[in-house]
């Protein structure tokens, strides 16, 4: 049997049960992402690529008795399943996190099963971020369909559907300009790419380190700001209090939630200071549950940068 189609399975047994579909839904990109599947029976299939090649992983868990089975193929599914209990969120700490308001305490109750997953690997998330800088959400996950689809390559193993793996570093770096075109990836957002791309494994060695100097490395490469940082940091990094500043919504999501009133950045980071090392936390219970400010203007229409 080839490395390609041998199965590799782990199981992971937690004191409360995890939710892989909740913890994972912050890594997929739309409804559409070609790494990222959800199937009716409640399991999450990723197409990875890992240090050790690419590989695919089927995560499922059984609730009454709080297991998460990973099972994984292709040549990196070892190093896929070593490191599965951060990838399902079983190695963050809520323990210190003091819901406080009634509306948070709901929530937790609510969402239980939800954990800031680690993903240890920092291009896998950095690369559909800077896609999504400063337009809107339809444009970033369509340009990251025609890429993925047309560099990456295949995902490993059995797949029941057509799941795909993301391109590699040098695949990013080395994408003349006509081809981010035609993706519909504006000249910023593939310089941004083309330059993290170019430092792709001094980034990788990130994973571990304080947060801080994280961001600060993260933050040196032009076209790599503080959303983005966070961004990446709480996907790859496990970071549970990076908050996304600049975010189109999140603040008046955070503002409406908590007082009926929108935010702006200053205000929400203000008065998420109580919850110091759990501000993602408290950002992402208030995704998850869906509540946002009413929108009263026009939504931004997306562009096409393959017409000019």
């Amino acid at each position: 049997m080839s490395a390609t189609t041998a199965e590799v399975t782990r199981t992971v047994v937690t004191e409360s049960p995890l939710d892989p579909g909740l913890t994972l839904g912050g890594l997929q990109r739309g409804a559409g992402d070609p790494v990222h599947r959800r199937t009716p029976d409640g399991a999450v299939w990723r197409g990875i690529r890992t240090p050790a090649g690419p590989a695919t992983v089927r995560i499922s868990a059984a609730s009454a008795d709080g297991a998460v089975t990973g099972r994984a193929w292709g040549p990196g599914a070892d190093w896929v399943l070593d490191r599965l209990p951060a990838l399902i969120g079983a190695e963050d700490d809520p323990a210190g996190f003091e819901p406080g308001l009634p509306l948070l305490q709901r929530l937790a109750r609510r969402f239980a099963g939800w954990r800031v997953c680690r993903t240890g690997l920092v291009m896998e998330s950095l690369a559909p971020a800077i896609l999504e800088q400063k337009v809107t959400s339809i444009e970033a996950w369509r340009s990251w369909r025609e890429l993925v689809w047309r560099f990456g390559e295949k995902a490993p193993g059995p797949t029941p559907f057509p799941l795909w793996v993301q391109p590699d570093a040098r695949t990013f770096a080395t994408l003349p300009s006509w081809e981010w075109h035609r993706a519909g990836v504006g000249p910023q957002r593939a310089e941004a790419l083309v330059r993290c791309a170019r430092v792709a494994s001094a980034l990788e060695r990130t994973v571990g380190l304080d947060f801080a100097e994280v961001e600060r490395r993260l933050r040196t490469i032009p076209g790599i700001g503080v959303w983005t940082a966070a961004e990446v940091m709480q996907r790859a990094h496990g970071n549970a209090d990076a908050v996304s500043v600049g975010d189109f919504h999140i603040a008046k999501s955070v503002g409406w939630a908590l007082a009926a009133e929108p935010y702006d950045d200053e205000k929400m980071l203000q008065v998420l200071e109580r919850w110091r090392g759990h501000r993602f936390r408290v950002t992402r219970l208030i995704e998850l549950a869906g509540i946002g400010a009413p929108r009263r203007g026009p939504r931004l229409a997306p562009r096409d940068y393959r017409a000019f």
